[in-house]
C-alpha cells in the first residue's frame, strides 16, 4: 500500500506551521503547502509563509513559486499536490499537507468534483455578470446548474462561485470532454492513497490574541513595503490584509486604524475558515495542548509512517 498522507489544517494564526515542523522532523516528512496565497512569490509576510530557515530545516513544496499576477485554481493545486506527493513517496519520505485553504484540501481528498475546463469568452462574460450582480445572485444561478458544487461554496465567495459557474456552463456545452476528465483519477481517494485530516482547534480567545500578535509582527516586519511592492492590481493582492495596507499607503487611514482593520480582516477570515471546517468530512479535531502527541498518534497509524 502507498505511503499515507497526513493533512494538517486549522484557522489562520492557529500555529499550524510550528506544529507541522515538529511533526515533519519527527517522521522524516516533507511539507506540501495547501494555502491559496502562500503559493505566491515575494509575499511571505502577509501570507505568513514558512520562513527561509524553516524551509531549510524541512523540504517544502508549493510555497512561493508563483508570480503574484498569475491566477491559481483548485484544479491546478490538486495536480501540483499529487505530483509533489508522488515525488515525496518515491524518495521514501512521508507527505505532510499543511494549510488553511479548505477547498483545496477537500478537492485533494476527493470530496468535491473539479474540472480543468476553461473558456476565456465565457470567463469574460461571467466577469461582466459579477460586476453587475451581487455574488448571491451568481450563487443562486450555480445552485440551479450544479447544486452539489454550490453547496460546497460560500455565497459570498465571488471568485470561486464564478469559476464554478464557468465550469458548470462549459460542461453543459461539452459533456464528452467532461466524461473524459472524470475518467482520470484526480484525488487521493480516487488513487487509493490513504489519508487523514487533522484540524488544530484553537479556542476563540486564544486565537484572538494570536491574530493580534501576528498583525503586530507583520507591521514590524515590513508588511507595508511588501504590500506596496505587490500592488493592488496583482491577483494575489486580494489576500487578507493587502487591501487595508494599500488603503493606508494611499492615505485613507492612520496607523491605529490600519492595525484595527488588519486584526478585523484576519479575524473574519479565521471565522470563515472555522465555518468551512465545521462541514468538513472525516476531520479529527485536536486542541493545541498535546497537539504534537495527538497528531503523532494519527500519523503513526498511517501506512508507511510508523
Amino acid at each position: 500500500m502507498a505511503t499515507g498522507v497526513l493533512m494538517l489544517t486549522g484557522p489562520t494564526a492557529a500555529g499550524k506551521t510550528a506544529l507541522a515542523m515538529q511533526v515533519a522532523e519527527r517522521f522524516d516528512a516533507e511539507i506540501v503547502g495547501a494555502d491559496s496565497r502562500q503559493v505566491y512569490r515575494d509575499m511571505p509576510i502577509g501570507t505568513a509563509a514558512p520562513s527561509a530557515a524553516e524551509q531549510a530545516r524541512v523540504a517544502h513544496h508549493l510555497v512561493g513559486f508563483l508570480d503574484p499576477r498569475e491566477r491559481y485554481s483548485a484544479a491546478r493545486f490538486v495536480g501540483d499536490a499529487l505530483d509533489a506527493i508522488a515525488e515525496i513517496q518515491a524518495r521514501g519520505r512521508r507527505p505532510l499537507v499543511v494549510g488553511g485553504t479548505g477547498f483545496y484540501l477537500r478537492a485533494l481528498a476527493g470530496d468535491v468534483t473539479l474540472s480543468p475546463l476553461r473558456d476565456d469568452d465565457l470567463r469574460a462574460r461571467l466577469a461582466r455578470e459579477a460586476r453587475v450582480h451581487a455574488p448571491e445572485v451568481l450563487h443562486a444561478w450555480l445552485t440551479a446548474l450544479a447544486p452539489q458544487r454550490a453547496g460546497a461554496l460560500a455565497p459570498g465567495d465571488r471568485y470561486r462561485v464564478a469559476r464554478a459557474l464557468e465550469i458548470a456552463l462549459a460542461e453543459r456545452e461539452d459533456a464528452e470532454a467532461t466524461r473524459r476528465d472524470e475518467s482520470v483519477p484526480r484525488s487521493l481517494r480516487a488513487l487509493g492513497i490513504p489519508f487523514r485530516k487533522v484540524y488544530l482547534a484553537v479556542d476563540p480567545a486564544t486565537l484572538e490574541q494570536r491574530i493580534a500578535a501576528r498583525v503586530d509582527a507583520m507591521l514590524a516586519g515590513g508588511f507595508l513595503e511588501e504590500a506596496e511592492r505587490t500592488g493592488g492590481s496583482a491577483v494575489a493582492a486580494d489576500a487578507v490584509g493587502y487591501r487595508e495596507a494599500l488603503a493606508y499607503l494611499a492615505g485613507w487611514s492612520n496607523q491605529v486604524e490600519l492595525r484595527i482593520a488588519l486584526i478585523r480582516a484576519t479575524r473574519r477570515y479565521a471565522k470563515r475558515q472555522a465555518t468551512w471546517f465545521r462541514r468538513e468530512p472525516e476531520l479529527l479535531r485536536v486542541p493545541p495542548a498535546g497537539a504534537f502527541d495527538d497528531v503523532s498518534a494519527v500519523a503513526a497509524a498511517l501506512p508507511g509512517w510508523s
